[in-house]
């Protein structure tokens, strides 16, 4: 890019990082172009086809001529999907006016911000989080403060953290469980805790992020929006993407004091209007149908978990921890920082990711991204076969 081009475009758009992922993703299809024979563990997308329920809800709804713009917060019949869905799976009572559907989980969470953040206004980011949470936020004109955690405190915030990563323009905190990148749940006990210190900070809104909600391999999923002192505060999304196979349906989902949904739809009426009519249909029936039908993949996912966790603890430096819920592993390889392996000096996680990539010829992504410099994130989102042979690679990459 020029420096005329550059000076052309907003400071909006030059503040803005590339995502991590994309990035990584992108230059693995590069070489994938040039012939190599690269695996592809970068990106958080299953690798199941939709189920043929959805499918034909889907092809239902063209044959019934749906075709024409939704309400800008979705069809009355899929909020109240909606409505049913989070009152069986996390006990919250929301009515339609409290939802709004968008274009994907993530524009739902941009939705939020851009209606809430005000320029100067901080939000917590506990670390790792994922990488669009700091880009929206900085799009939003806030500022975004990391609370760290690492491996060894299972990638969890304690409530003496966040009680000292509050300040006087803190005004929304983002939380993920199960969460992306590190796979980590948090207890209700655990979230009950956390609870306890937002109940002393009355001004400060919570974004849940429960995308990866079905995908969970041990005990039940908590909302904090089910706490009754943080509800009329609290903003739970989710969506169809992770757990039913749908990431290009793009549909996702808020469930919010009413106030917020309403700037919500007066927000996205301005970008994108309503979401796909189709999407819209065939998400009924995802969300209608019982959960036992997707258990299939969550079984399939925690099966690939085990046999990668047996698979990493074979490979010396590098420590990992066993993930509740999501596909994705977040090991620690600050083992090999300051190391040289054939050659190639490993000074930080991004250079450790790009070692693999050319060397081992599998693509990861590194912490940095996610706030977390220590760690790279794996997904396996892929074929067991693929999975035993992209550990073999790496195994392989560092042995030498």
């Amino acid at each position: 890019m020029n420096t005329t081009t550059a000076l052309s475009l907003s400071d909006r758009i030059n503040s803005l990082p590339i995502s991590q992922t994309l990035a990584m993703a992108a230059k693995a299809r590069e070489l994938k172009d040039q012939g190599k024979d690269i695996i592809g563990l970068s990106l958080g997308e299953p690798d199941f086809n939709t189920p043929d329920f959805i499918k034909e809800a889907a092809i239902k709804a063209i044959n019934d001529n749906y075709n024409s713009y939704t309400p800008v917060n979705g069809y009355l019949e899929l909020r109240e999907a909606i409505c049913r869905k989070f009152k069986r799976d996390n006990n919250l009572t929301y009515t339609p006016n409290q939802i709004v559907v968008s274009t994907g989980a993530k524009q739902s969470i941009a939705n939020v911000a851009m209606v809430l953040l005000n320029p100067g206004d901080e939000a917590l980011l506990p670390a790792p989080y994922w990488v669009s949470y700091s880009a929206i936020a900085t799009l939003a004109e806030a500022s975004f403060k990391e609370i760290p955690t690492s491996i060894d405190s299972d990638f969890k915030i304690t409530p003496e953290q966040l009680e000292a990563s509050i300040g006087p323009k803190t005004k929304m905190i983002f939380f993920n469980s199960p969460n992306n990148p590190s796979g980590v749940k948090y207890t209700e006990q655990e979230y009950r805790a956390l609870g306890k210190v937002l109940e002393k900070h009355p001004n400060i809104f919570i974004l849940c992020d429960e995308i990866y909600e079905h995908i969970n391999y041990e005990g039940e999923n908590f909302s904090l929006a089910a706490i009754p002192e943080l509800y009329e505060r609290t903003i739970t999304v989710n969506g169809v993407a992770k757990a039913f196979a749908m990431t290009g349906w793009r549909i996702g989902y808020i469930g919010a004091p009413e106030w917020i949904a309403k700037a919500c739809t007066k927000m996205q009426g301005q970008i994108t209007s309503g979401a796909n009519c189709i999407a819209q249909r065939a998400t009924i029936a995802a969300l209608d149908a019982p959960v036992s039908k997707i258990q299939y993949m969550v079984d399939e996912f925690k099966n690939r978990r085990d046999i990668m966790i047996s698979l990493l603890n074979e490979i010396n430096g590098i420590k990992t921890n066993t993930p509740k819920g999501a596909f994705y592993l977040f090991p620690d390889v600050s083992f090999y920082f300051g190391k040289t392996i054939n050659g190639t000096t490993i000074n930080n996680a991004s250079d450790f990711a790009m070692y693999l990539l050319e060397k081992a010829n599998v693509a990861t992504v590194t912490g940095d991204a996610f706030g977390t410099p220590n760690c790279i994130r794996i997904s396996y989102a892929a074929s067991e076969e693929q999975l035993r042979e992209a550990m073999s690679r790496i195994k392989k990459a560092l042995n030498q």
